[in-house]
C-alpha cells in the first residue's frame, strides 16, 4: 500500500470515485501515461490538438476532476493538459519531489518532454500555482503565460500544509473542509463531499510550501494574472496579491473580498487572459 493513502481499501475508493469523474468528462479527451523520473505521470489531454498548449496543475489533495467545471471553456482555446501531480490522490505515481530543490521543476522538464511541449501558457491552484510559479522562476523561457489561483508560496501560509482538522476526521470534517476551503454546504456539495471523501483516506503533504524571494518574483516577464479569495483560510492572500503587486508590476491582480481558498468560475477570465496578443 502506498503511504500517501490511509489503507488499499480507501486508496481503491478514492481512485474508483476518480475514474468514474474521468469516464464522465465533458469533453472527449486523451489519457496519457507520462514516464519520469518520478514514475509515471498520468495527464488529461483535450482540445485541438494545434491549438496553443495550456498546462493545468491541480491543488494538495485534488487530482485533474478540479477542472471539470472549465475544460469546456478552456479546451475550445487551447490544447489543455491536466496533470496529476505526483504524491497525490490521482493516478500518477505517490513519489513525493522535494519542495525545496529544484526536485518538481526536473519533473515537469520530464512532463513536459513525454507530451513533446517547448512552451506553454500554465494555470495553477494553491499547490499547483505554487509548482507553476516555482516552474516559471527556474524556466522563465518554457512558460508564456501564468495564471494563478489562491497560489502559494506568495502571502503567508497560515497553518501548516493542511489544517490539523482535516487531518484528524470524524464528524468536525465536513465542517473543517467548509471552513478551509470557504465552501458552501448547500451550494458547493459536490465538491465538499469529494473533500470529505479524499481526506478520509487520503495523507496530504504537511509541510509549508517554501516561499519565493521578491527577487525570484520579480524576475517573471511572462504575462501573469493572480486570482486570490480575501477569505482564505490556508493562505494570506491579501499579502499575496500586495506582494505580486510590488514584485511584479505588469502583473493583473484580482482580489475577490467574499471568496475563500476555493476559486471557481474564472474560466473564461483566463482564457481571455492568456489569449491576450
Amino acid at each position: 500500500m502506498s503511504m500517501i493513502y490511509k489503507s488499499e481499501a480507501g486508496a481503491r475508493e478514492l481512485l474508483g470515485h476518480y475514474r468514474r469523474a474521468l469516464d464522465a468528462w465533458p469533453v472527449p479527451a486523451e489519457h496519457v501515461l507520462v514516464p519520469t523520473r518520478e514514475g509515471e505521470t498520468f495527464v488529461l489531454a483535450a482540445g485541438p490538438p494545434d491549438a496553443p498548449p495550456l498546462v493545468l496543475l491541480h491543488g494538495s489533495g485534488s487530482n485533474t476532476s478540479m477542472w471539470r467545471a472549465d475544460i469546456v471553456t478552456w479546451s475550445r482555446h487551447f490544447r489543455t493538459y491536466a496533470v496529476d501531480l505526483v504524491g497525490e490522490p490521482g493516478l500518477s505515481a505517490p513519489s513525493r519531489p522535494a519542495l525545496n530543490s529544484d526536485a518538481v521543476a526536473l519533473w515537469l522538464d520530464d512532463v513536459l518532454a513525454g507530451l513533446g511541449i517547448t512552451t506553454a501558457a500554465f494555470a495553477g491552484m494553491s499547490l499547483g500555482g505554487w509548482t507553476a510559479l516555482d516552474y516559471a522562476i527556474r524556466r522563465p523561457e518554457r512558460v508564456t503565460g501564468l495564471a494563478l489561483m489562491c497560489p502559494g508560496g506568495v502571502g503567508r501560509q497560515k497553518v501548516g500544509w493542511i489544517l490539523k482538522a482535516l487531518l484528524t476526521g470524524g464528524g468536525g470534517l465536513r465542517e473543517s473542509a467548509m471552513a478551509v476551503a470557504g465552501l458552501d454546504a448547500d451550494r458547493d456539495r459536490q465538491a465538499l463531499d469529494a473533500v470529505v471523501l479524499t481526506f478520509t483516506h487520503f495523507n496530504p503533504r504537511r509541510e509549508k510550501l517554501p516561499v519565493f524571494t521578491d527577487g525570484a518574483l520579480r524576475g517573471l516577464s511572462m504575462p501573469v494574472l493572480v486570482i486570490v479569495g480575501g477569505r482564505d483560510a490556508m493562505f494570506d492572500s491579501r499579502r499575496t496579491a500586495r506582494r505580486v503587486r510590488a514584485c511584479v508590476p505588469h502583473a493583473t491582480v484580482n482580489l475577490l473580498p467574499e471568496v475563500g481558498h476555493a476559486i471557481f468560475g474564472q474560466a473564461e477570465p483566463i482564457a481571455e487572459f492568456l489569449l491576450r496578443p
